[in-house]
């Protein structure tokens, strides 16, 4: 124990530059930088993603599609390790620093879709949907990506029909998963949608995810993965907030007629050729502060 209390202020501010330093570490290695440099690499034309290896030259095309709030930076990290050799589709809230060559940018609305939102979801389903068995999908999602791409699935819902209906669950007090729930399955985008449109391809998906850890679907809704949430849970979670009344005409008459349409689960054939790797998540940050504080002679242990 400290013998004096020179000693105790010095053994504090030690335990506050520690605990400083534990801090910026776990960022650091949080950077979607450091996480491609740990998950993907690419050498003589086979692409490294996760555990798996993708033989380039296999493959008639390679799409790669960016979504969400971090999407500049998630397609500037791949090219840096795999190089430029990729085409696809951007969409992300803000503009780029600059764009890179072969792929076409779209500034969709945040934390509400607008009519770029609905030209990303446009112009990614009309790729995907020129797909084969020998093309490789590579999906980047990032959160926000629910607004910054959307696509009704029922062509009645407007825009301004579907901005209402994004304030409503926006303003509900529902969590993200529950707010998710039904946007999933409004949208033709969401919701595992994305791997319909493309299910002849190969897919591989890289989430950086700011949803809970138990629930990787809720990331961006889910665009590229079996969906766990069904209509039922739309109709519980439109009840439990009281949600039907506050919805434009369009939506409402929807759930009235129980006109909701189911999403695709796990045995879907849009899955059968689709992989799932997350780079970033609170887990991940979480895993590098503890390996950190271990280096430190410190034992870590989660808290519950």
């Amino acid at each position: 124990m400290p013998s004096s209390a020179t000693d105790r202020d010095k053994l504090a501010l030690d335990m506050r530059v520690t605990a400083r330093h534990l801090f910026e570490y776990a960022l650091t290695e949080g950077s979607i930088d450091r996480a491609f440099q740990r998950h993907v690499d690419c050498d003589k034309g086979v692409l490294r993603i996760g555990e798996d290896l993708h033989h380039l030259d296999s493959y008639n095309r390679v799409l790669v599609i960016s979504l969400g709030k971090a999407a500049h930076a998630l397609v500037n990290s791949l090219e840096m390790q795999a190089g430029n050799r990729f085409q696809g589709i951007v969409a992300s809230s803000v503009d780029p620093a600059s764009q890179v060559r072969g792929f076409r940018y779209f500034r969709g609305g945040h934390p509400l879709p607008n009519q770029e939102s609905i030209r990303a979801a446009e112009a990614i389903l009309k790729s995907l949907g020129a797909q084969d068995a020998s093309s490789l999908v590579i999906f980047l999602l990032s959160g926000g990506g629910s607004s910054i791409a959307e696509k009704p699935m029922d062509s009645q819902i407007s825009l301004e029909d579907l901005v209402a209906t994004y304030r409503v669950l926006v303003h509900s007090g529902a969590p993200i998963a529950e707010i998710n729930t039904i946007r999933k399955h409004l949208s033709a985008v969401k919701g595992g949608r994305l791997a319909v449109a493309a299910f002849q391809a190969q897919q591989v998906s890289l989430l950086v995810s700011d949803v809970p850890d138990n629930t990787p679907d809720a990331l961006a809704s889910g665009p590229t993965m079996p969906d766990s949430t069904t209509v039922a849970d739309c109709y519980a979670v439109a009840g439990k907030y009281g949600l039907l009344e506050q919805f434009p005409d369009s939506v409402r008459e929807l759930f009235e007629r129980h006109a909701l349409e189911e999403t695709p689960k796990p045995d879907d054939v849009a899955f059968h050729r689709s992989r799932w790797w997350p780079l970033l998540s609170n887990a991940s940050l979480l895993q590098a502060a503890e390996r950190e504080a271990q280096r430190h002679g410190f034992p870590a242990e989660k808290s519950r």
